[in-house]
């Protein structure tokens, strides 16, 4: 990978603390199950921490950005000290531009699944408004 493209390698906004997860566990070298073994939870509970349909409570956050050498602050929000890029050496242009393409589509869903969500929200308002309640 040239510099350019470790950039942002987790961009804090267009990755999820799921993407963030997995791709810590992967650069530590564990797999799913070795990760959830050593945390104490289920398999099925990491799956589910990686596909972001559930959160760790506090303790096994902290323990897991211990255990895959990052900090709490960067597995929450993508912010601080995460893991260094892969070591891929060179990748040609047209995977670099696919890579992009893929962070720059992640980015849009996540401002479109924001911006539904606020809609979502002021239409219910509207509706109890003119429901008189």
């Amino acid at each position: 990978m040239t510099a350019d493209s470790t950039d942002g390698w987790f961009d804090p906004d267009a990755t999820t603390f799921g993407d963030r997860v997995t791709g810590a566990r992967e650069r530590a070298g564990m797999s799913q199950a070795d990760l959830a073994k050593r945390l104490g939870v289920k398999l099925k509970t990491l799956k589910a921490w990686e596909n972001d349909l559930s959160e760790p409570r506090a303790n096994k956050l902290s323990m897991m950005a211990g255990m895959l050498n990052v900090s709490l602050l960067w597995l929450l929000s993508g912010e601080g000290e995460g893991p260094g890029a892969p070591e891929m050496g060179e990748l040609s242009r047209d995977v670099i531009d696919m890579l992009t393409e893929i962070r720059d589509i992640r980015a849009q869903m996540t401002r479109a699944t924001d911006r539904l969500g606020r809609l979502e929200k002021t239409l219910r308002a509207k509706l109890r408004e003119e429901a008189g309640e």
